[in-house]
């Protein structure tokens, strides 16, 4: 199918004897049509990333967006803006299939466009751009059909990762059916959370990332079921009320990179970390979105999303999508003076970050196995969440104790511990977690925290003070350090504890 694109693309390019581009609705190339001009000065420079990099950056996208385009039914003329790197003008021609926009041709337009007609109520539209709209309209509907056939695995996807137990024979046997030889693995599945299901249109495409197989959101009851495989897991209660799911095939049973590489892509999306409403430029949310519940989802958001406005006055262009928390953080609350110590001047640990994280199951061989490997991939996830040391993509095998935290029942912080994780005592909790981190290095631990030897002594007493454990004690050591680390997770995903 991506070969009838290329050639539709390609008719499109002759017929206005202007390089075009296509890219999916998350502005990731699919095909590009030849440019052969002789001045090399002439290649724009967002052209030339878009094909190379295959996608075009935050930036890009707002300016662009900026224009209503996924809103247009006719053809945009954007002018250039050298701020974001758009140094040429393009037209825009939306690729839409029966009302949806599943996708954008671009046209580089050096000047020689500018005389093309692009239609109003006292002109009619040039020719050219009347049968190139057409040609538009074929990639819609290639674009629409391989959105239904991406929509069915993910489907079957959900009902076989956190569907009722009684009907995920049937799930599997038709996912296995479907998905042919990719079925016998090797295989991971992927996590991204939060995600922003609610902008996630009802005919959305499997984004185009090489080795995805398929794509769910999975949100409401079925999502916090899965967590933990049971109710009353830790994830039940703490864990944010949407995810995504995405199947990767993998080339060998020793690595996951494939997978890696595919998470790394996802969290790039404007829905992921919650953003669809704000860092995404408008790219996502919106009213009059629809929300298709365990449909795959390209990456942008969706047809009819709230754009940026109608032209370049709607705000200067965001510069990231999916991005994880770039302020300070201090673990378990804000970093500054209190009562129980000097305020710390040195450099932060980098625990707790808020924003968007992926995991990444272990390999598996068998499409029923998939349940398990979302498991592994959701609490890598959650695990990444609380602590960006691990992200924002962590492993399954790479998280340590989290894979014992994340499948203890939810339960209240230990009696002990409790006063500890109260707000007024952030840089004790911060402090003592690092000590233990450290294998109880008191030299380590000072100058991780940058702050006098003499310093943190006096607040690892007033820690053993307030929770009663003896920091000299293996069994209180371990108590205190796990107690930390599991509220760590609950504040990495969800409401931090009272």
């Amino acid at each position: 199918m991506r070969g009838d694109y290329q050639q539709l693309v390609d008719e499109i390019s002759a017929a206005l004897g202007a390089p075009a581009t296509l890219e999916d609705r998350d502005f990731k190339l699919i095909a590009f049509g030849v440019h052969d001009s002789d001045d090399d000065l002439a290649m724009d420079p967002v052209r030339t990333r878009s094909i190379l990099q295959r996608r075009s950056t935050a930036a890009v996208r707002a300016w662009f967006e900026g224009f209503g385009i996924a809103r247009a039914q006719a053809p945009l003329r954007i002018p250039p803006d050298p701020a974001a790197g758009v140094f040429m003008g393009r037209i825009c021609l939306p690729v839409r299939h029966r009302g949806i926009v599943h996708g954008y041709v671009w046209l580089l337009d050096d000047g020689h466009l500018s005389d093309l007609e692009l239609g109003h109520p006292n002109a009619p539209t040039d020719p050219r751009l009347a049968q190139a709209m057409e040609t538009a309209a074929r990639i819609g509907a290639l674009l629409a059909a391989e959105a239904r056939s991406g929509a069915e695995l993910g489907e079957l996807f959900r009902a076989l990762l956190v569907g009722p137990s009684a009907g995920r024979g049937e799930a599997e046997t038709a996912l296995r059916d479907a998905l042919g030889s990719a079925a016998r693995g090797p295989l991971a599945v992927v996590a991204v959370l939060p995600w922003d299901a609610e902008s996630l249109a009802e005919s959305a495409p499997l984004p185009n990332l090489p080795g995805l197989a398929a794509v769910c959101a999975i949100t409401g009851p079925a999502e916090t079921a899965a967590v933990g495989g049971a109710a009353g897991t830790a994830g039940a209660s703490a864990g944010p009320s949407a995810s995504l799911a995405a199947l990767v095939r993998l080339r060998s049973v020793t690595s996951v990179e494939p997978a890696r590489t595919a998470a790394e892509q996802l969290l790039r999306s404007p829905r992921a970390a919650g953003t669809g409403h704000e860092a995404g430029a408008g790219a996502a949310g919106g009213a009059g979105q629809r929300a298709g519940v365990g449909a795959p989802g390209g990456l942008d958001g969706g047809t009819e999303h709230g754009g940026r406005g109608t032209g370049p006055a709607a705000g200067p262009p965001t510069t990231g999508h999916g991005a994880r928390s770039t302020g300070p953080t201090t673990g378990h609350g804000a970093r500054g003076p209190g009562p129980d110590g000097a305020r710390s001047t040195g450099p932060t640990t980098g625990h707790g970050a808020r924003g968007a994280a992926a995991g990444v199951s272990d390999v598996r061989r068998e499409i029923a196995e998939l349940p398990a490997a979302w498991r592994e991939a959701r609490a890598a996830a959650q695990a990444a969440r609380a602590d960006e040391r691990l992200g924002p993509v962590a492993t399954w095998a790479g998280v340590g104790p989290y894979r014992l935290l994340t499948g203890l029942p939810t339960a209240a912080p230990d009696p002990a511990v409790r006063p500890l994780l109260e707000q007024g005592h952030a840089e004790l909790a911060r402090t003592v977690e690092e000590f233990l981190d450290r294998a109880g290095q008191a030299s380590r631990t000072a100058q991780a925290l940058g702050i006098h030897r003499q310093t943190l002594y006096y607040r690892l007493s007033r820690v053993e003070q307030l929770t009663g454990l003896d920091l000299d004690t293996g069994e209180d050591r371990l108590l205190l350090h796990m107690a930390l680390k599991r509220a760590r997770l609950a504040r990495g995903t969800g409401p931090a504890i009272p």
